[in-house]
This record gives structure tokens, sequence and C-alpha cells, in this order.
């Protein structure tokens, strides 16, 4: 049987403009309760070269410069079930509060989906529930997941190159 799983605490700044989603942490994120810590996901390294650290600082480092730009950290679902890490495995889920989040966090400009699963959940689960607010821009990227090798790395970088556009 699968095991019920929680999600991690969202990682924001008073000033978060851009929030990137994932849909779960995998096994090994969890594991370390740190976000995208499976050492071939290239979600550090892509921001890294985005934003001009080292992929491999500490992790509260590496937290510190993504608040120090306006991004925060967050999954769509705050728990599921999920025997592995594969998001196709995801059942019985359980969407985060964004409605709090969003008025809490007022300047929240864009929602980037780190992956296609987290764009359908949030699309299917979250969305509705929002029409009374302003709804931020959502952008979605490919997944920075190990499993998802049929776009390189050069290709995945291109594409989150976008949130660039969103901070400023």
């Amino acid at each position: 049987m699968a095991e019920r799983l929680t999600s991690l605490a969202a990682v924001l700044a008073p000033d978060t403009r851009l929030l990137v989603l994932g849909s779960m942490p995998g096994a090994a994120s969890l594991a370390a309760q740190q976000y995208y810590a499976h050492p071939r996901n290239a979600f550090w390294p892509i921001m890294g070269q985005l934003f001009g650290f080292a992929a491999d600082l500490p992790y509260p480092e590496r937290l510190t410069q993504l608040r120090a730009r306006g991004i925060g950290l967050w999954d769509v679902l705050q728990s599921c079930e999920r025997q592995g890490s594969l998001d196709s495995t995801i059942r019985a889920e359980q969407p985060n509060d964004f409605a709090s989040l969003l008025q809490q966090q007022p300047g929240i400009r864009a929602l980037a989906f780190n992956g296609a699963k987290a764009a359908q959940s949030f699309r299917k689960m979250v969305l509705p529930s929002l029409q009374t607010q302003p709804i931020p821009i959502l952008l979605n990227l490919p997944s920075t997941s190990p499993a998802h090798a049929s776009v390189s790395r050069t290709d995945k970088l291109a594409a989150w190159a976008e949130v660039l556009t969103h901070l400023d």
C-alpha cells in the first residue's frame, strides 16, 4: 500500500514575487527535508546558472540566494499517497491552501510549475477555489526531475530562463 506523505513547509520571503511549485517532494527530498535534494535533480544547477551562485552551496545558503531574488518554493500538494518518487503514482491528493498563501503574500506575481503534474494538480484542485482573488501568471516549465530525461538540461535551462522576466 502507498504511504501517506506530507509536503515540506513553504520557503518564502516577505517580497516573494515568483513561487516555484512542485507536485510533492520525492523520497530523497522528504528524507533530507530539503527541496530538490536528489543529486541528479537539475533544479539547483539551473537556479545557480540563472542567478549566479554555486549549486553545491549548503542548502540554507541556496535558499537565501533564492529568497534574495524574490523566489519562493512550495508544492501544490499538502499531502498524498505515493509509492516511490514518481508523480505518476500519486493518489489521494490534498492541495495546499493557496487562497490563504496568496492573501498573505500579495506580491506573488507568477507561479512556476516544476513539471506537468504540478500544473495539472493546481489547475484541477486549486484554481477553481481562487476565483474571488487575483490569479498570478501561471508558467508551465519542464520538470527538473531526473525522471524527466526526455528534455536535456540545456533545454530545461532555456525554458526556466523565463522566470527571469517575472522578477523585475
